[in-house]
């Protein structure tokens, strides 16, 4: 695709994944690396940067207007694609996975391309537990849910315990940003930060490193340009974990 313009796609498929988050399926495949994302343009709404659960697809959270927009749209519908973007993730041996809500959802690429080892997947409840299945069906599978209604009753961060981080030569993270601070307050604390991968989200505007909107703190690394995913070591002394920035480049906590 061109870095610049949109591609028009057609919706084929909607699929219910969790009570509150839907994949949408789409007529082309991108062929991307796992972990880069895509901007999707929501005509008359926005563009907005979305990982790639497959080649032909994204899975949505409602939390804005454009994802709203998405969540009202139906089979049939259009929206418009470009990319892929980013680096994505680099993973050779052993990998462990972590993933919080609809942080699994960059993540699925690599379980499903048989280079997860064991994942740990995390959500508020058993009902949001995203691509549970899928992942069982290729790793080893361990589950936390902040109600308890499945799996370890409280966080997926304290699921760590329960692996020997000396077992695997990459960990990849994604999920809400509190999440994978403290998962990598526990690698440094374990001295391997510098194996964690994680997945960065950041309010963007093009999508290609020109606007500056997606640089981090104190390096200026532009997290669609040089991320999204980067190495734990790299965010150690960083804004990561501390706070983001809006549209208007107006800082906010995490």
């Amino acid at each position: 695709m061109h870095e610049q313009m949109p591609v028009g796609v057609t919706i084929t498929e909607i699929v219910e994944e969790t009570p509150s988050i839907r994949t949408f399926v789409f007529d082309r495949e991108i062929a991307a690396r796992p972990g880069q994302f895509v901007m999707v343009w929501v005509p008359g709404v926005d563009e907005i940067p979305m990982a790639l659960s497959s080649p032909s697809s994204i899975t949505v959270l409602e939390v804005g207007d454009a994802t709203a927009a998405l969540c009202a749209m139906h089979e049939g519908d259009r929206i418009g694609i470009r990319g892929p973007y980013g680096n994505g993730f680099t993973v050779s041996g052993r990998t462990l996975a972590i993933g919080g809500g609809v942080g699994a959802s960059p993540l699925l690429p690599l379980v499903t391309a048989g280079q997860v080892d064991t994942f740990l997947l995390g959500a508020r409840t058993a009902s949001e537990l995203l691509f549970a299945d899928r992942i069982r069906e290729a790793a080893t599978l361990m589950i936390a849910t902040d109600d308890g209604t499945a799996g370890h009753h409280g966080f997926v961060t304290q699921l760590i315990s329960r692996v020997d981080l000396t077992d695997f030569a990459h960990i990849c993270v994604c999920g809400p940003e509190v999440m994978m601070a403290a998962v990598l307050a526990v690698l440094d604390r374990e001295g391997c930060a510098e194996r964690g991968q994680f997945s960065l989200h950041r309010y963007m505007k093009c999508g290609v490193g020109v606007c500056g909107s997606c640089c981090t703190d104190p390096h200026g690394l532009r997290v669609c340009r040089d991320g999204p995913v980067f190495s734990g070591d790299v965010l150690l002394d960083s804004e990561f974990g501390h706070y983001m920035r809006d549209a208007s480049g107006s800082r906010h906590g995490v």
